[in-house]
């Protein structure tokens, strides 16, 4: 399967303050997310937020807010985004059929949100290097789980230059510079 920007939204789920903290390779996993979101408005990809209980596990990562402009979270007690009318509401409408996915926990709310697109018809692409959770092991077999269900596990770079295609452009260039 091709993954066309046209097609595309993205999703970031629960990269929330107290959360976080306990997530193995944070710093890594920030700083790869934070490419990512810059990537995709580059590509002009829309991004959906959401929050897991923000009032037990806080706000949204404030560099993670930042990146966003507009910044307009969707808060959600399932663990499944799909499982959140506002943001089954936004996916519904978008017209767009591809879901391009970061976040945290891989191994509960990433992985019930991937399984619950599969099964809307949705195709969900999985940076794997923009999920985490707080046992590596988790998290290794939550995207192996998410590949034999049929969803992309991709990385990073890889999706952003599948999505700018061609080199010597204009966009080919930030994209670049972004990775490096």
């Amino acid at each position: 399967m091709r993954i066309n920007r046209e097609d595309c939204t993205a999703l970031v789920i629960d990269i929330q303050e107290r959360l976080f903290p306990h997530v193995a390779g944070k710093e890594e996993l920030l700083r790869r997310c934070l490419i990512l979101l810059e990537g995709l408005r580059l590509l002009e990809v829309p991004v959906s937020v959401t929050e897991q209980y923000p009032k037990g596990l806080g706000p949204t990562l404030p560099e993670i807010r930042e990146a966003l402009d507009p910044f307009s979270p969707t808060e959600k007690m399932a663990f499944s985004c799909c499982d959140e009318p506002a943001y089954r509401s936004t996916i519904d409408h978008s017209n767009r059929r591809t879901v391009i996915i970061c976040g945290i926990e891989t191994h509960v709310c990433v992985l019930q949100t991937v399984v619950d697109l599969l099964e809307l018809g949705f195709h969900p692409v999985v940076v794997a290097d923009c999920t985490g959770s707080r046992n590596t092991a988790d998290r290794q077999v939550a995207l192996e789980r998410m590949r034999q269900e049929g969803a992309v596990v991709t990385t990073c770079e890889s999706i952003l230059f599948e999505l700018a295609r061609v080199s010597g452009t204009p966009l080919f260039k930030s994209i670049s510079r972004l990775v490096k």
